[in-house]
């Protein structure tokens, strides 16, 4: 099933959706519904920090809800970058998408919106191999630093390719022992405790490395 022109103007998420057009013209699309669920393309990628800023700031999308990726395998531009709205006060979702070529895999970070995207954008990252510029500690969350595939790309086999651990994996604390897997109890903060953000000091001091 494909999407189709919304039939109402019911609250806010289709009005937001036009405000967005008149803030932006032609760089947004005209939205669409799917299943009660209104989605916009924006046409340049190099935007979305901006478009994603009025959103929050002027349309009260004060959530983001969460970042995904599509591989568009086989198509052109190959990539789809989601990002899933959510405004707490009016009770209203917004889907925007933009597209990234498999040649540039590059977009602006929207951390500076939403503190919560640094997570979402280091998986990305992670999977799909699509880098945020201008985040502030784009690394790794699952993979090892180094590690040459991203295993969400739909060309990646679902088995898995064979890869030669790097020499740390066996010279420094295994991950469920303390790793950058394992929450780290008795810390400061829940930011050094959440191993997803914790910075790799952390790790080594924990470690007894440090």
């Amino acid at each position: 099933m494909t999407a189709t022109p919304p039939t109402k103007d019911a609250n806010t998420a289709v009005r937001c959706a036009q405000k967005l057009r008149e803030k932006f013209g032609a760089l947004v699309t005209e939205p669409l519904e799917f299943r009660g669920e209104i989605t916009v393309r924006l046409t340049d990628s190099e935007r979305i920090a901006e478009v994603c800023a009025f959103a929050r700031q002027e349309l009260g999308f004060d959530f983001l809800v969460d970042i995904t990726s599509i591989d568009n395998y086989g198509d052109d531009p190959r990539f789809t970058i989601v990002y899933h709205l959510y405004g707490l006060t009016h009770n209203q979702y917004l889907r925007l998408k933009t597209d990234v070529s498999e040649e540039k895999l590059e977009l602006p970070t929207v951390v500076p919106v939403w503190k919560s995207a640094n997570w979402h954008e280091r998986e990305i990252y992670d999977m799909m191999g699509v880098r945020f510029r201008g985040h502030p500690d784009l690394r790794r969350v699952i993979m090892w630093e180094g590690y040459p595939h991203h295993p969400l790309r739909k060309d990646f086999p679902l088995a898995g390719k064979p890869t030669d651990l790097p020499e740390m994996a066996f010279s420094e604390t295994a991950p469920l022992v303390g790793g950058p897997f394992v929450t780290v109890a008795g810390v400061k903060d829940a930011a050094s405790r959440e191993p997803r953000s914790r910075p790799p000091e952390i790790d080594k001091k924990e470690a007894g490395n440090g």
